[in-house]
């Protein structure tokens, strides 16, 4: 995709109290809606993660909040270089910290990460995207994610975070499920 490139480069990180800041996504969509009766609704949710280039795992797309940007830009920024994918953040899931081997430098020497993490509900998947040679997508059911993670932190995005929100919304939004399904395919 000419012109759209990944943002790299050290000198805009964020950092606080030795925490390198991070923002990412747990991105979604709606698969199908099925009504049981008395007005009762199950919707089928697709998550999509991405394969982590240093080994097998696959990883929800995140990466370093910069001093240009609001952590939603940053969240946004993420999805679209990692994933291919463009949608809209709903809901802010969270703050996660976690150790990376990977990204220890001066300002983190310990390698301490606080991610800031969104459910982006993905209205575009993009054909060519920056980092699409290194990243493949998988679009899996919630359950399947759970397996899928392979850290604590995103098992519990998924869970305490973001299915928790998704079982919220839905008993709230239960009359418009097949309009707004509607919407998104």
């Amino acid at each position: 995709m000419e012109g759209l490139v990944a943002r790299t480069g050290l000198h805009q990180r964020r950092y606080r109290d030795s925490f390198r800041l991070m923002a990412g996504c747990v991105p979604f969509k709606y698969r199908s809606a099925v009504e049981h009766g008395n007005g009762v609704y199950h919707r089928d949710v697709e998550v999509l993660m991405i394969n982590s280039t240093s080994g097998p795992s696959l990883l929800f797309p995140k990466g370093g909040w910069e001093d240009d940007e609001t952590v939603e830009q940053a969240a946004s920024r993420e999805a679209l270089e990692e994933a291919g994918v463009r949608g809209e953040l709903l809901h802010f899931i969270g703050y996660y910290e976690f150790k990376s081997k990977t990204l220890q430098d001066e300002l983190s020497p310990e390698g301490w990460c606080r991610a800031a993490v969104f459910a982006l509900l993905v209205k575009e998947e993009l054909e060519s995207w920056p980092e699409q040679s290194t990243r493949k997508r998988s679009w899996l059911t919630v359950a399947e994610t759970m397996e899928c993670c392979r850290y604590p932190w995103m098992r519990e995005a998924l869970g305490e975070g973001f299915s928790r929100w998704q079982a919220d919304q839905f008993q709230e939004n239960r009359p418009s499920i097949t309009s707004e399904l509607a919407a998104h395919h």
